[in-house]
């Protein structure tokens, strides 16, 4: 019998199978990070390119040491973006950023401070991490190219942004993303969130939910929705920034999609998770009293539906 939350036991032999994944996957990581260091110290070419799209992402504390890694990783893509932008909290962080963000910057990396686009309605800096989308949304008067944001923890595959700027020209109105799981409804409330089902196609659903650590592409009418709603995160998620986003696209309408027919997790930079926000927000049951602090009974009830229409396929 499928459980509740969609997910099907998991057999012994699958067991080990998984195991073996993550043990060959932290091994490539392991790999990957040597070279890419070495590429940090060697390269010369520019981290920026034809692609019509923006790439963000920010980092803070023990990672600022270590993010240029992923960076390294973006920048050796099939595909490059025309603007690579790294935010920091405040302007003292950006003085202070190592040599390996400094190699990066002569090659085109665009480094900022949030504190750097004006006065914030609450009278405060510190975006956590909505600061990998939300000053960029404010720093732009009018968005007419995608922005593609992406984690300082991960090490991304050469084709991870063409595969994203191809769904992007595929289906333009809607929010992509390598990683998708279907918000639950239990009881007239969403279900925990450790409990919802990947996604298993690329179909689009209300109760689709983007999760950022694998990349997500936002077309510009998204950028514009998250300019009307402000800095209300602040008060609802601060911590959270997928469940705000999955909101503000529930409320506006804007569709979000799988880009292939299975999730997809890349290889975490080995060390980085000392300061795992996922690992917070899940185990700390964080993400689920925001996400009850926010969906409203309408919000869940078209979840529901939609959650139940996939149960059923």
């Amino acid at each position: 019998m499928t459980p509740a939350s969609g997910r099907r036991p998991v057999s012994a032999p699958r067991r080990a199978v998984r195991r073996a994944r993550k043990l060959g996957k932290r091994l490539r990581a392991t790999c990957a990070v040597a070279y890419l260091r070495v590429r940090n110290l060697a390269a010369r070419g520019p981290v920026t390119g034809s692609a019509g799209v923006v790439v963000s992402l920010t980092t803070h504390g023990d990672r600022i040491g270590t993010v240029s890694i992923g960076i390294e990783s973006i920048a050796r893509g099939t595909l490059r973006p025309q603007r690579l932008v790294l935010w920091l909290d405040t302007p003292d962080d950006v003085a202070a950023c190592p040599a390996s963000l400094r190699r990066l910057e002569r090659r085109g990396l665009e480094i900022r401070a949030a504190s750097d686009d004006g006065p914030s309605t609450y009278g405060q800096r510190n975006y956590g991490p909505h600061t990998k989308y939300y000053p960029y949304v404010m720093s732009t008067p009018r968005h007419t190219v995608p922005l593609v944001t992406a984690d300082d923890d991960i090490v991304y595959p050469p084709k991870w942004l063409a595969l994203l700027v191809d769904a992007g020209e595929r289906h333009p109105g809607a929010v992509s993303a390598h990683w998708v799981s279907i918000m639950g409804v239990e009881e007239d409330q969403v279900a925990g969130y450790a409990s919802w089902a990947r996604a298993r196609d690329s179909a689009v659903r209300p109760a689709n939910f983007a999760t950022g650590v694998s990349g997500v592409i936002y077309p510009p009418a998204m950028l514009e929705e998250l300019r009307l709603r402000g800095e209300g995160f602040l008060d609802s998620c601060p911590r959270a920034d997928d469940i705000w986003l999955k909101w503000v696209a529930l409320r506006a309408g804007i569709p979000v999609r799988q880009i292939g027919p299975v999730p997809r997790h890349f290889p975490i930079i080995p060390g980085s998770q000392a300061q795992s926000l996922m690992s917070t927000n899940v185990g700390d049951n964080q993400n689920d009293h925001c996400i009850r602090g926010l969906f409203s009974a309408e919000d869940v009830a078209l979840l529901g539906a939609s959650a139940a229409s996939h149960q059923l396929n």
